[in-house]
């Protein structure tokens, strides 16, 4: 069989196109998509060091080409950033020393797939509900310079920004909030980030909103910048113990460079509201597949192993075409719109 980076042609083209589907993902929600990456792995049988480790490398290197769209934009603080990069570096330490414990007592497969199983599945079931029930975007109104009106921050958040524990902060958006809180969401979501093998993005950029209070705009940016850094420092940390394997990392960003161009582009175009059912159900998806893998393992059903995988790439591939159905969809709309008022 002809190799490539020391894989199988299978193998490569099917990490290839995963990392389009989550480049797709990762360019329209600005999040969303890399938290898949680490399960997979886990199922086709890679050691959970490399797993994490390697979807840390991944998140790297995806979040580089968001964050310079966003900064584009003017949508990130960078002072938020900073902060949030020095709690979550703590975070992502004690993470890996995790990990790499609960591997050496071999527990590390079935309490990472278990915490993936809960997390996932209880954010999955919060999107989807609120997303049927709600029929909007969920999101908060906010003006040209991305300051949100005092009564659309959630009321957590206004809690929060009432404990006045100096030094208090002073954030764009009209954001005012005690440091301290602002290093415990760091610290974290940086936690998870160094366990699970993830950028953090799909809990820290809500937790951006409704613990602190930053606006949706601000909050996708400034989350994107800082997982740079998570991404960077976590990989770089999981590499020197071997836990990097480029011949994952390289197949997975060769399709996901692409894909977060698409995704971006979808942007422009696309109501997100249209489609975050999907995204929640992503998550269920991805649930399900990590706990549909763990049964099998405990019942020695090797087949369950291929129907977890098929589950992960199923969810990943849901969501992807609907982005690019409803970005077709649209540009119809506009075409036949602008050929109406020419005639």
């Amino acid at each position: 069989m002809i190799e490539l980076f020391g894989i199988g042609a299978g193998t490569l083209i099917l990490f290839v196109g995963f990392g389009l589907l989550i480049g797709v993902l990762f360019g329209f929600f600005g999040m969303g998509g890399s938290f898949l990456v680490t399960p997979a792995l886990l199922v086709m049988g890679y050691p959970s060091r490399v797993a994490v480790g390697s979807g840390l490398a991944f998140v790297f290197g995806t979040s580089v080409i968001a964050t310079l769209k966003h900064r584009d934009l003017g949508q990130v603080d960078y002072k938020l950033g900073v902060l949030m990069i020095a709690g979550t570096t703590l975070g992502i330490e004690v993470g890996k020393e995790i990990v790499l414990h609960l591997e050496s007592l071999g527990l590390a497969g079935n309490i990472i797939s278990v915490t993936y199983v809960v997390l996932l599945g209880g954010i999955g079931v919060f999107v989807t509900y609120e997303s049927l029930k709600g029929g909007g975007d969920g999101g908060i109104d906010h003006d040209a310079e991305g300051e949100a009106n005092a009564d659309d921050i959630p009321d957590i958040a206004k809690k929060i920004q009432s404990y006045r524990v100096p030094p208090m902060i002073s954030l764009r958006g009209g954001v005012t909030v005690s440091l301290w809180m602002i290093l415990s969401v760091a610290f974290a979501t940086g936690l998870l980030s160094g366990f699970l093998g993830v950028g953090g993005g799909f809990i820290r950029m809500p937790a951006l909103f409704y613990l602190i209070g930053v606006p949706v705009p601000i909050a996708v940016g400034t989350d994107l910048f800082e997982i740079v850094f998570s991404g960077g420092i976590g990989s770089f940390l999981y590499a020197m113990d071997g836990g990097v394997d480029l011949a994952i990392v390289l197949p997975l960003l060769a399709g996901s460079a692409f894909g977060a161009r698409v995704g971006s582009a979808a942007t422009s175009v696309v109501d997100e509201s249209e489609i975050k059912v999907y995204f929640g159900l992503m998550l269920l998806g991805g649930s399900i597949a990590v706990a549909v893998r763990e049964i099998g393992g405990y019942l020695d059903i090797p087949v369950f192993d291929a129907v977890s995988l098929a589950l992960i790439v199923g969810s990943a591939l849901l969501v992807s075409g609907m982005v690019v159905y409803s970005s077709i969809v649209e540009l119809r709309k506009q075409s036949a719109h602008q050929s109406a008022t020419a005639d």
